[in-house]
Order: C-alpha cells, then sequence, then structure tokens
C-alpha cells in the first residue's frame, strides 16, 4: 500500500464521506485449524479467544511474561475448530512462530498466497452487498464469516481500523484484481497508508510501534478489556499482568487536541505548567482533517491524564496548547 494515491486529506474525507478501499495485504495472516486448536491459540492470547463464538472477532494481545504488549491481533472464529488470526506486518513473522510453537500441525499462514482488503466508509455496507451479493447490513459488528464468490470462498468480516462502517476480507491472490476492479466499478476510492493513519489517530486506536510495545502493559494502553484472567486458563504474561491489575499505573495513554494552530508529531515533548522537563513524548500526532485540528496521545503520569487538563506541547521550538480530552477525537454519526 502506497502512502497515498491523489493525497491524504482527500483519500481521508472519502473514507469518511464515502467509501474507501484499502490494500492490507502487508498484514500477517494465519489460519489455525483442528480439534484443541481454541485453547492452543488461548495459550499464547491475553484474551480467552475459546469464548468468542463461531462467526465472530475479537481484539487481543500476545504479551511477554513481563505483561509488555508484543503485539495486538485480531482473532476470527470463523468454524468450531477454525480460527483466522491477523498479525501487525513488523511482527508477522515471529508471531507466526509463536501459533507453530503451540499449534505445530495446526497453525498455517497464508499471507502470500492471499490479499486482504479494508473497504471503509458510510457507503461501503451498500457496496459490499453489491459486489458480495449478500445483505451486508445485516451483519453486526465483529461478525465474520466465509461466503462464496468467483467459485470458491472469501473470507468475510464487519470490523476496520478507521472508526467508519464497512468492512475487511481476505480472498486468494488470483481473485485479488477482480474484486479491487470491482469495488473501484462501484464507487470506491483507493486510500493509502498516510489516510489509514490519520482515520485511525481521530480514531483513538493504537497503533504497534508507536501506542503499543513491549515495555507497555495493556491497562496503560486502556486495553484492559482484552485481556480475560477468569477462564483461568495459563498464557503468557499472566501473572505478570494479575500484579499489574491490582497495583496502581504511573502512566495512561491519553488523548490531546491543540487549542492552536500547529501540528503535533509523534516525538515532539509535552510540557506541564511549572514543571522543567518534558513530562512525556507524543507516540502519534496528525493534523485531523475531519476536526481540522491537530490531535496526539501520549503516556502521561497519571496526574496529568485528566480530561480538561491544559498542557504544552513542543512543536520545534513553538509552544502549542492543549487539552486533554476523552477518546475517541472523532465519532462518526449515527442514523437518526
Amino acid at each position: 500500500m502506497p502512502l497515498q494515491y491523489q493525497g491524504i486529506i482527500a483519500e481521508h474525507q472519502t473514507a469518511r464521506e464515502g467509501v474507501g478501499v484499502f490494500d492490507i495485504s502487508h498484514l500477517g495472516r494465519a489460519w489455525v485449524k483442528g480439534p484443541g486448536a481454541g485453547s492452543r491459540l488461548r495459550s499464547v492470547t491475553t484474551f480467552d479467544v475459546t469464548s468468542i463464538k463461531v462467526g465472530a472477532a475479537y481484539y487481543s494481545l500476545y504479551c511477554n511474561e513481563s505483561g509488555g504488549i508484543e503485539d495486538d491481533v485480531i482473532v476470527y472464529h470463523v468454524g468450531e475448530e477454525s480460527w483466522l488470526v491477523v498479525h501487525n506486518a513488523s511482527n508477522a513473522v515471529s508471531d507466526f512462530e509463536r501459533l507453530r510453537a503451540v499449534a505445530p500441525d495446526q497453525a498455517v499462514e497464508v499471507t502470500a498466497e492471499t490479499v486482504m482488503l479494508a473497504i471503509q466508509g458510510p457507503d461501503a455496507v451498500p457496496l459490499l452487498s453489491q459486489v458480495f451479493d449478500i445483505d451486508v447490513g445485516g451483519w453486526k459488528p465483529r461478525q465474520c464469516g466465509e461466503i462464496d464468490w468467483k467459485g470458491g470462498k472469501a473470507f468475510f468480516a464487519r470490523t476496520g481500523y478507521t472508526g467508519e462502517e464497512g468492512g475487511e476480507c481476505v480472498v486468494p491472490a488470483e481473485h485479488a484484481e477482480a474484486l479491487w476492479d470491482a469495488l473501484l466499478s462501484g464507487g470506491a476510492t483507493p486510500c493509502g497508508l498516510g489516510a489509514r493513519d490519520t482515520l485511525r489517530l481521530e480514531a483513538a486506536l493504537p497503533l504497534y510501534g508507536n501506542e503499543l510495545d513491549p515495555t507497555i502493559l495493556p491497562f496503560e494502553a486502556g486495553l484492559g478489556f482484552a485481556v480475560t484472567f477468569q477462564d483461568g486458563a495459563p498464557f503468557t504474561g499472566r501473572s505478570a499482568l494479575i500484579d499489574a491489575q491490582t497495583s496502581s499505573p504511573i502512566r495512561k495513554l491519553t488523548h490531546l487536541a491543540a487549542r492552536d494552530r500547529g501540528v503535533p508529531r509523534a516525538g515532539f515533548p509535552v510540557h506541564a505548567p511549572e514543571v522543567t522537563e518534558p513530562i512525556a513524548y507524543l507516540t502519534s500526532g496528525t493534523f485531523s482533517p475531519s476536526l481540522r485540528h491537530g490531535i496526539a496521545m501520549a503516556y502521561l503520569p497519571v496526574a496529568y491524564a485528566k480530561p480538561g487538563l491544559m498542557l504544552e506541547v513542543d512543536v520545534r521550538g513553538r509552544a502549542l496548547p492543549v487539552v486533554v480530552v476523552n477518546r475517541p477525537f472523532y465519532r462518526k454519526s449515527r442514523p437518526s
């Protein structure tokens, strides 16, 4: 996926107002199938994936023994003993080895032989319904399954990374061009990596390598919903995460909105009144095309992670006033 096709802002607005298609084939994809596959998968994921109903998906994490996040993943329960796991591109090799270690005869990587597309925007659902000849509008958020297409099977899910309506699909590589052409013929606009990043940041969705890394605990990132202890199943990092859950975090992923002209970027220092040294550094930042001002995220000491608190970001030597806000920055309008 290129950074942009015709311009980041134009592509961003297309996904917010119409329908955009993103080639996200760089993400790693692996199937885990066979007897006990769910339990084996559970042993390396923080969420109890065995509780996911067939035909549904859920967000989960891979952690190290210290509880730090080594990747965030989406787990799709496609059939009774059939699971699809989607990994971040930068971790695809190590993530697949993690699966092979617990399910050596059941884990199969299909990244190279498939293509994955995300179709996002308020017009995405009718377009997908037209292309796949099914009522996609009747699918609930995170619903997934295999559908008949072009004489074979395509995987489809009502998931995404933009905060918009739509879905994501995986098809054999030989059918990718036909699907791409059908989506563009139906009115979709190609969108690149730049718009994908501004969209996910407006939706306040974390990005591995920015908001998530092996030193960050799920609870610091606001991802406690992706950690399950109640089933009692062992998984990598369980003991450390139990300890972390019972202690007070010293930092928290926080959302900052600019109150003046200026674009905050990852790595810029965050300052608090009457504090000489920076209290944090931005993990992500951009100009929000939808809101028309700068937005950013940072891990702030909990004392400063309070909505309404005014802080400053050093934008190349100029103090940019910012305010702590609740997530997300942008929320799509709901039909009345």
